[in-house]
């Protein structure tokens, strides 16, 4: 038998200094992403007032469009969903015509997931609004303020990347409840 994996390092307890954070502290970056999701999503809605679906909804067309043909385990995974949740989203998209169901990859016991032309037209019209959203804010902005977003993606990339490998691990012994 193999050797168990090593877990990583505990996560340090929460900072509440800008010690070894020249830009902040995670708690206050965490709350300005939190925020900023909040306004772009309270802006996407009164841009969209007929929008009929929720945030979750359009995570899953989201994620459908990146892999198109993901079984519903494969989204859950993804969106870090119970599978009981995914199947509630599914069924929904499904009687409004945003996802198609089919026999997945030769095998009739599996199922895989795609965009319906509704699906993908509703998907393009929430990332527009949302794009047009971020264009307006962000040219409303001073040209000094433009520039610190401008420079600051490729290191949101990263992080983005870093969250997503801590999601990816197993959660180690001693953090759990």
């Amino acid at each position: 038998m193999p050797p168990p994996k090593s877990n990583p390092a505990p996560l340090p307890p929460p900072e509440h200094s800008h010690q070894g954070y020249p830009g902040g502290t995670p708690a206050q970056l965490g709350d300005v992403v939190a925020r900023l999701r909040r306004a772009i999503r309270r802006a996407s809605r009164a841009a969209q007032p007929g929008q009929p679906l929720t945030v979750a909804q359009v995570e899953l067309l989201a994620s459908l469009a990146e892999h198109p043909g993901a079984r519903p385990g494969e989204v859950a995974r993804r969106l870090r969903l119970a599978p009981n949740s995914v199947t509630t989203l599914v069924n929904a998209l499904l009687a409004l015509g945003m996802l198609a169901r089919s026999d997945g990859r030769g095998d009739r016991r599996t199922v895989t997931l795609h965009l319906t032309p509704a699906g993908a037209a509703t998907l393009a019209r929430w990332q527009a609004a949302n794009t047009l959203i971020l264009h307006t804010a962000l040219a409303a902005l001073p040209t000094d303020l433009q520039q610190a977003v401008n420079v600051a993606l490729p290191a949101l990339e990263h992080l983005i990347d870093q969250i997503d490998a801590l999601a990816d691990q197993p959660p180690p012994h001693d953090r759990l409840p």
